[in-house]
């Protein structure tokens, strides 16, 4: 499983571009999951008040798990740390895991930058494959701005195949 962490503070374009890429490996016949840190504070919105999971979940159930009509639901009344997450996340063994966040846990990472001040949090981070935003001077790959969809979904299709070339050998 491949594994891309994609990064960057309120407003950078991280759900919208994964989005896009999402949809592109799906389109290449890959499985992908998805994990999402809510960094915005508070509590998850739940997914319907008045549900039978949600009232349990509600009453104090540790997991409260639905399924049918060929979707399935879980809730968990804790937060497990990253590594427990990703378990999760790649439940059925996807061939992809995106990661939107998690900035500071290991893993290859795609770095977005509104502008000067984001730079110079997120230079530190570790693993940085592709910086999308003007960045001067960069050691990573850089796309000078997220609307250059082509290059973007470009860049990610290239990764995806480098990696099952690293795979077979």
């Amino acid at each position: 499983m491949k594994t891309l962490h994609i990064v960057g503070f309120k407003n950078s374009g991280k759900t919208t571009l994964l989005e896009r890429w999402i949809a592109l490996a799906k389109a290449s016949g890959r499985s992908v999951a998805v994990l999402k840190h809510h960094g915005h504070g508070g509590p998850l919105d739940m997914p319907g008040d008045g549900t039978d999971s949600e009232r349990f979940f509600r009453q104090g159930a540790d997991v409260s798990l639905a399924a049918g009509g060929g979707t399935s639901q879980v809730l968990l009344n804790s937060e497990p740390d990253f590594e427990i997450l990703k378990q999760l996340a790649s439940f059925g063994r996807p061939d992809v895991l995106l990661i939107e966040g998690y900035k500071n846990e290991p893993g290859e990472k795609v770095v977005l930058v509104r502008g000067p001040d984001d730079w110079e949090t997120l230079r530190q981070l570790e693993d940085i494959r592709l910086i999308v935003g003007d960045v001067p001077g960069a050691s990573a790959e850089v796309i000078g701005s997220r609307s250059e969809t082509g290059r973007l979904d470009s860049w990610f299709a290239d990764w995806l195949e480098k990696e099952e070339l690293d795979e077979t050998v």
